[in-house]
């Protein structure tokens, strides 16, 4: 299977049935289908081949998921580009992806420009919606006069499907490569919790840069069901759509939830008669806040628990766990659920070993979603994914009867609203301010986002600086999500004998009396 076999198959099947809305546009199966064949044989035409990279930088669009479906249908490979990141970020990813082109909505034109000759294999760019933009070439006029039928190349299972960049405490981001086979495997594994019918509507809310969301678009066209697509998340049209806009089903983060309940006033004098199943990925949610949402929604509620290297899912707290948590067993919202269809999942000490139920070690899994590799990275690729498991990073215990409880991490990466935020990234800049001696960046509990950023700082000796001014010297080299919100001045960091930083030892006292002690991944 291929993702495009998808597309094509509900395209033949119920053509007019709508495959997006956003806003007033309504685009039918049929008319996704001849977008995605133009953009393919755009791609084409434009000198891309079977496994080129290129790179695609938007908020959501229904142009977002054609365009997954196109370069599926092409074989080439997108490398989706996180718009919350900054500028000289996306050129590193660009250029270590070699991506030969650049697919940018408008706005993002002339932050693109600004680093545009620094991207080094990029031969082409094409704005979306950016008509008359200098040196770029527009769209909709690339796109229109391509045939309408799908290009004639031969797309494998065990071809690159996409790219998807993620970091680990190097701080250089890496490209998760995931194929066909790992992308489809993925959608059978899901079918049996994230169940829709032809024409039920699902609201994307989370961006389709992110494995999640694109994961979740993706399900929802095996199903022949809708995607009711939002361009960004604003919780008053996130919770008009779920009350008036008959949604079935939708994805958001734990963050998502608790800012629904306590920005719109009105959230609980609502009807949302048409909403089965809410699910929420990325971080665990507060008992208390579950139990509200549930009451005013309504619904069933399901947890996910993965990462980019897994296609996005690992293990699922199902619908059922939840009435049992909520019913008698408390303890399990504290779960991140049990292995999702034809994946295993370990916990393993430091030499791989299976360690006995209860007690704590990697959590580790294996299964047919698990990616092909890291780009270009062999040694990293084999360190991941030793043995045949993919190895989360992520500290953690399993029970008798196979729930997950996240514990701590093996990796330091801090997950804060959804978004991955890699110490190493924050730190190095950080180690260019001219009074900071040394500094280490630590996630700490946040009521809102599950996890924010905390530098703490040794300042040089004679040095002064306030916390407004380190955190604003991050301000214009990197994403907004990645920067310190606190910062705390200390006389020393705490290191082993080898001189590595001791982040457990510094987190301990800001996660004192939580029960789970990291936001998940």
């Amino acid at each position: 299977m291929r993702l495009h076999d998808y597309l094509e198959f509900h395209a033949r099947e119920q053509p007019g049935a709508d495959f997006a809305i956003l806003g007033d546009r309504r685009v039918s199966y049929a008319e996704a289908d001849v977008e995605a064949n133009r953009l393919a044989n755009a791609f084409a035409d434009a000198g891309l081949r079977k496994g080129d990279r290129f790179a695609f930088l938007s908020k959501n669009s229904i142009e977002y998921p054609i365009m997954y479906y196109a370069a599926s249908k092409a074989g080439v490979v997108p490398v989706p580009l996180n718009f919350r990141l900054a500028p000289p970020e996306w050129t590193y990813i660009v250029n270590d992806s070699q991506a030969k082109m650049l697919i940018s909505a408008a706005e993002y034109v002339e932050a693109v420009d600004g680093v545009r000759g620094e991207m080094e294999t990029v031969g082409r760019c094409i704005a979306i919606d950016g008509a008359g933009e200098p040196d770029w070439q527009d769209y909709r006029a690339w796109v229109d006069d391509q045939p309408a039928t799908a290009p004639e190349v031969d797309v494998a299972e065990s071809d690159d499907f996409c790219q998807m960049y993620t970091s680990g405490t190097s701080g250089r981001p890496k490209g998760a490569i995931i194929t066909h086979s790992g992308v489809t495997a993925q959608l059978v594994q899901l079918a049996p919790v994230f169940s829709l019918k032809r024409g039920d509507r699902d609201l994307i809310v989370a961006p389709f840069y992110h494995i999640a969301a694109a994961v979740t678009g993706f399900a929802v066209v095996n199903s022949g069901a809708c995607l009711y697509i939002h361009e960004d998340f604003v919780p008053p049209a996130v919770v008009a759509a779920l009350s008036e806009e008959r949604i079935i089903a939708t994805t958001l983060v734990p963050a998502m939830i608790q800012a629904c309940l306590v920005f719109v006033p009105d959230i609980a004098e609502r009807s949302y008669d048409t909403l089965e199943t809410v699910a929420y990925a990325a971080s665990p949610i507060a008992e208390q806040t579950l139990r509200r949402a549930i009451e005013v929604f309504k619904c069933d509620f399901v947890q996910a628990y993965g990462m980019t290297e897994l296609t996005g899912v690992a293990t699922v707290l199902s619908k059922n766990d939840h009435e049992l948590a909520l019913d008698s067993r408390s303890e399990l919202l504290l779960s991140a659920g049990r292995a999702a269809l034809s994946t295993q999942v370990r916990i393993v000490d430091e030499d791989d070993n299976p360690v006995a139920a209860g007690a704590i070690g990697e959590i580790v899994v294996r299964g047919p979603q698990v990616m092909k590799g890291y780009w270009n990275l062999p040694d990293e690729t084999d360190e991941a994914l030793r043995g045949g498991w993919m190895h989360t990073g992520d500290a953690g215990i399993i029970d008798e009867e196979g729930y997950i409880y996240i514990r701590d991490r093996v990796k330091d990466m801090i997950v804060s609203g959804g978004e991955n935020v890699y110490p190493n990234v924050v730190e190095n800049t950080l180690f260019q301010h001219p009074s900071i001696a040394d500094v280490a960046v630590i996630g700490v509990p946040d009521q809102q986002w599950g996890e924010t950023v905390k530098a703490l700082v040794v300042l040089r000796e004679g040095e002064t600086a306030t916390e407004e001014e380190v955190i604003d010297f991050c301000r214009d080299k990197m994403g907004g999500f990645e920067r310190p919100r606190s910062v705390d001045f200390v006389s020393e960091l705490p290191r082993n004998a080898t001189g590595k930083v001791l982040k457990r030892v510094l987190r301990e006292p800001y996660w004192e009396g939580h029960a789970r002690r990291v936001a998940g991944a």
